[in-house]
C-alpha cells in the first residue's frame, strides 16, 4: 500500500528493515545508543561492529532526536538512530513525532533521498501501535508535503498487526486527500 503525491512516495511493507537498500534505515534507538534487541539487534548483527563503534563515539542522543552513522554491511548507506519515548514518561506523542521529524531532517541534511522507518517505540518501549501509526504517518505526510529532497519513505513493519494498523491510518489519509 502506498500514497503518492508531488513525485514523492510513502509506502508500507511488512518485513526485515535491514534488507532494504534505501539511502538510510532508521533504528528504534535508546538514548545510550546501545544496539540491543529488536530492530537495533538486527542492525548490529547484520551491519557489523562498526555501527556500534560509531554509536559509542557519539555517546548519547536525547529522546525525540536522531543521529546518523554509516550502515556497515547493510544494503542501506546509513543508519539513522531515532530515540522514541517509553510509555509513561510523559508527552509521548510529541516525542515520537519529534523522533520521526528529526529522522527526516537528518536524512535531508545529509543529502539522502530515501528512508525506511520501523514502528518506533512500539516494541519494548510499549507505545500502542495504532497511536504510533497515526503519529509517525501524520508527521511524515506533513513533512513530505513541504519543501524536501526526500522522495521515498518506507515504513517497514514487523508482523501483520503492525502492518494492519499502519494500513488503516494510511487508508484514512488517502480518503482525506481524495485519492
Amino acid at each position: 500500500m502506498h500514497l503518492r503525491f508531488n513525485q514523492k512516495t510513502l509506502k508500507l511493507t511488512e518485513g526485515d528493515i535491514t534488507a532494504l537498500a534505501t539511502d538510510a534505515i532508521v533504528n528504534a534507538a535508546n538514548s545510550a545508543l546501545i544496539l540491543g534487541a529488536g530492530v537495533a539487534g538486527a542492525i548490529r548483527e547484520r551491519g557489523g561492529p562498526e555501527i556500534q563503534a560509531e554509536c559509542n563515539d557519539i555517546g548519547y542522543c536525547p529522546v525525540g532526536e536522531a543521529v546518523i552513522t554509516t550502515a556497515g554491511n547493510l544494503p542501506a548507506r546509513h543508519v539513522i538512530h531515532a530515540v522514541g519515548p517509553q510509555m509513561g514518561e510523559g508527552n509521548e506523542d510529541q516525542k515520537l513525532r519529534n523522533a520521526t521529524l528529526n529522522s527526516l531532517k537528518c536524512a535531508e541534511s545529509n543529502g539522502l533521498q530515501s528512508i525506511a522507518f520501523p514502528a518506533i517505540s512500539s516494541g519494548i518501549f510499549g507505545f500502542p501501535i495504532e497511536r504510533c501509526a497515526e503519529t509517525m504517518l501524520g508527521a511524515t505526510n506533513e513533512y513530505l508535503r513541504g519543501e524536501t529532497g526526500i522522495n521515498k519513505v518506507v515504513f517497514c513493519l514487523f508482523g501483520d498487526t503492525a502492518l494492519k494498523a499502519f494500513q488503516a491510518v494510511l487508508s484514512k489519509m488517502k480518503n482525506a486527500a481524495g485519492r
